[in-house]
């Protein structure tokens, strides 16, 4: 019978909670703050009881034994021969946005009254922990959460853990530069050169996903040759990243806004690649909107 084993780790105030939240819906048994030391031994107690989805969420909270994290996880993902599979989800954000974040809710930070720390500026703690847990975001798929809302983390925390963990999964994910650039990303790709249909008041108000805007964009051939260097460059190294056993890669492409021509290049992009790899979409600034409607309408 196959685990499937989900541990969210990340940044304090980066919204762990709201992705166990989602696994929760979704029939997880979940676990906050459990000791790193006791990971491997809850997994086996699991897997001993037949158990088919966990999710454990580990973080500073832990500080004292996060070195050892990584090597817990190294043993962990050789367990599949015995039907563990292994998700690792880093959430961050960035120092303003956590700043704001505690603020608002006035809390302190888990390392406040860390001896060394104490006394400290919150900055100075959050850089402080963004140091500690750096390892073990190399071992990790990242999300950002410094410009998506709680329900836009649900959803994509939900499409993450559907996919297998043991085949690659390509993230492709648009954004507008004026919005901030995603922490998450393993490769950014800028096309704000590339013609703008925000400039054609007929199309202004649609998106790359419209028809118009697509028939657009198809026509100009910078856009066409931006897409297939892009595709080349993908084509020369996601082989190697497949065989250096990478579970996802994020592939992130921004224009000014995020609303027309990197929406474009990610949906043909995806429409391109998932005839080889799991591909996974993200609009992050469309995502947003759209969801700010459906909850305001």
């Amino acid at each position: 019978m196959t685990l499937d084993v989900v541990l969210i780790t990340g940044m304090s105030g980066s919204g762990k909670s709201v992705a166990l939240n989602a696994l929760e819906d979704l029939g997880y048994y979940c676990v906050d703050n459990l000791p790193p030391e006791l990971l491997p031994a809850f997994v086996r107690l699991q897997h001993a009881r037949q158990g088919t989805r966990v999710a454990v969420a580990i973080d500073a909270r832990s500080a004292t034994s996060l070195p050892n994290l990584p090597q817990q996880l190294r043993r962990l993902s050789q367990w599949r021969d015995r039907g563990v599979q292994l998700h690792v989800l880093f959430l961050d954000a960035n120092t303003a946005t956590l700043v704001r974040r505690f603020s608002e809710t006035r809390r302190r930070h888990p390392l406040s009254q860390a001896e060394a720390l104490d006394g400290g500026a919150l900055a100075d703690i959050i850089e402080h922990e963004r140091a500690l847990l750096s390892q073990l975001r190399e071992h990790a798929h990242v999300i950002d959460t410094s410009n998506i809302r709680g329900a836009q983390l649900q959803s994509y925390v939900k499409a993450l853990i559907r996919t297998p963990a043991q085949q690659l999964t390509l993230v492709f994910q648009s954004f507008g530069f004026k919005h901030g650039l995603p922490l998450d990303a393993d490769y950014v790709f800028d096309v704000r050169m590339l013609p703008n249909p925000y400039y054609d008041e007929v199309l202004r108000p649609l998106t790359g996903k419209d028809a118009p805007v697509q028939d657009f964009l198809r026509q100009q051939d910078d856009v066409q040759a931006m897409q297939a260097h892009i595709a080349q460059f993908l084509d020369r190294w996601l082989p190697a990243l497949e065989a250096n056993h990478r579970s996802y890669v994020t592939v992130a492409i921004g224009c000014t806004g995020g609303q027309h021509r990197s929406v474009y290049l990610v949906e043909q992009l995806s429409q391109h690649y998932r005839q080889r790899w799991q591909t996974l979409l993200r609009h992050r600034e469309m995502d947003a909107r759209d969801l700010k409607t459906t909850q305001h309408p």
